[in-house]
């Protein structure tokens, strides 16, 4: 099983969506400072169920979303792709799509495949 995308919405510094494809066994995250690198780590360790909010350097859940003077959304997601060809997960879906949605009141909803 390996890590094969990762998608992110509304999510810290991500006001439209962002796609990262992992066609590779290594990948790395490069840019200028300021870039949003280390939201994209950030985002992976939120969609994999971290729960506290001091380690995603937030106070509140609503802390979680894209917000700048001129707007903000009222929810953010980040959704991880992973390969299941293998059958590494119980699950009959050779692809699996692991989702988490924050929502303005700092609720969260969770998706395994949409559902």
């Amino acid at each position: 099983m390996y890590l094969k995308a990762l998608e992110i919405n509304g999510f810290k510094s991500f006001a439209k969506k962002g796609h990262f494809d992992f066609a590779s066994q290594i990948s790395g995250i490069v840019g200028p400072n300021g870039s949003g690198k280390s939201n994209v780590a950030e985002s992976f360790r939120f969609v994999l169920g971290e729960q506290s909010l001091k380690n995603m350097r937030s106070k509140k859940g609503s802390d979680l979303l894209f917000a700048v003077k001129t707007g903000s959304v009222n929810r953010g997601s980040v959704k991880v792709t992973f390969d299941n060809s293998k059958k590494v997960l119980d699950i009959d879906y050779t692809e699996v799509v692991v989702e988490r949605v924050v929502l303005r009141d700092g609720s969260n909803e969770y998706f395994i495949n949409g559902s």
